[in-house]
């Protein structure tokens, strides 16, 4: 019997940000698809690392800050020790500032380009090298699934590193595509639409801007983590084998209205 495409049974993966949200969601889906999953971030993932473990999959927390590139080495070699190997990364981590363009501080630039694109491309950079050691090997290859944004399409306001960032991100995702689609790695992103998690909690509080935001959506509802585990899940999987560079908006039909 052909087990499904979407069977990530025996796969090792990294999930970064994952104590809370879009990353919780994510490595729970990786392990109810089979996945052993290592938790990277700057606070404890004791919440996600049980819930992983309920689904009898293996979970190991990795403390590392991603506002530099210092930890990228450490990670890597825990994982693998711990793991076995790397078959999948999901670069997660992200933080945001906001204020004006006009008065946005070279701090504030600093501080999220640094976490969001230059943390992920080195880190995607040790998977890779790691990865290409292995993959084809019997028809595997390594997963890279990036977390993009509706910012990589859309310009938003008083959000100037983070929309460059993540504008970033989408061109990092083509870029390695085109690179290492011949050495048996898929590299791909999602961009996420408004997803129902704490750090959106204001959001959602807020009378006016709930209203108007769930007016935008066709789907009519916010998104849950779920929604873009089973995106990641697709991305991660062999179903997943001809996508290459692809930033697929799970967004409710925002983009499209």
């Amino acid at each position: 019997m052909t087990s499904s495409p979407f069977d990530l049974s025996g796969r090792k993966a990294i999930v970064t940000g994952a104590n809370t949200g879009i990353g919780q969601g994510i490595a729970l889906a990786l392990a109810k698809a089979g996945a052993d999953v290592a938790l990277v971030g700057r606070s404890a993932a004791a919440e996600t690392e049980k819930m992983v473990s309920d689904t009898g999959r293996k979970a190991i927390q990795i403390k590392a800050d991603l506002s530099s590139i210092e930890p990228v080495g450490d990670v890597v070699a825990e994982a693998v020790d711990q793991l076995g190997r790397v078959d999948i990364l999901v670069n997660n981590a992200g933080i945001i500032r906001r204020e004006d363009a006009l008065d946005f501080s070279e701090e504030d630039w600093d501080a999220v380009v640094d976490t969001n694109l230059k943390s992920l491309f080195f880190l995607t950079q040790a998977v890779g090298r790691h990865m290409v050691g292995w993959s084809s090997q019997d028809g595997d290859r390594g997963k890279i699934v990036n977390i993009a944004s509706m910012l990589t399409f859309q310009g938003g306001i008083r959000v100037p590193s983070y929309t460059a960032s993540k504008s970033g991100v989408g061109g990092l995702t083509k870029l390695l595509a085109n690179e290492w689609a011949p050495k048996g790695i898929n590299v791909n992103a999602i961009a996420p639409g408004y997803i129902a998690t704490n750090n959106t909690a204001a959001l959602q509080a807020d009378e006016t801007r709930n209203r108007q935001i769930m007016e935008r959506i066709p789907e009519g509802r916010w998104g849950d983590p779920a929604d873009i585990g089973g995106a990641a899940v697709f991305l991660s999987s062999k179903a997943a084998d001809y996508v290459q560079g692809h930033i697929l908006a799970v967004d409710g039909g925002w983009l499209a209205r």
